[in-house]
């Protein structure tokens, strides 16, 4: 029998996949992506399967804060909720420097 997914995993997997669609919509955005990654365009498919790997492409959004402004607005999301999406799919949280 298949065991079910939570729900906050499978929004999390929802909202990075759509990261990633976004990436790769514009070539300048996926040519940077793969540049920074070292993962090569034949190979994305096959990652994207794994949950670390699309944490990864959320760590990756939210390090440019320009690029992950412009993706929740095109997502129509709330940007904490990429910090959210990414700690579902097993990475740590963000440490916030405050002076």
């Amino acid at each position: 029998m298949k065991t079910r997914v939570p729900l906050a995993q499978e929004v999390a997997e929802t909202l990075a996949i759509q990261a990633l669609t976004f990436i790769a919509g514009d070539a300048e955005r996926l040519g940077r992506f793969l540049a920074v990654t070292g993962i090569g365009p034949s190979e994305i498919r096959a990652a994207a399967r794994e949950p670390r790997f699309l944490a990864g492409v959320l760590d990756y959004l939210v390090s440019d804060h320009r690029l992950a402004a412009e993706f929740a607005a095109e997502a129509h999301c709330d940007p904490d909720h990429l910090a959210k999406a990414y700690v579902a799919l097993g990475g740590e949280p963000w440490e916030r420097e405050i002076p």
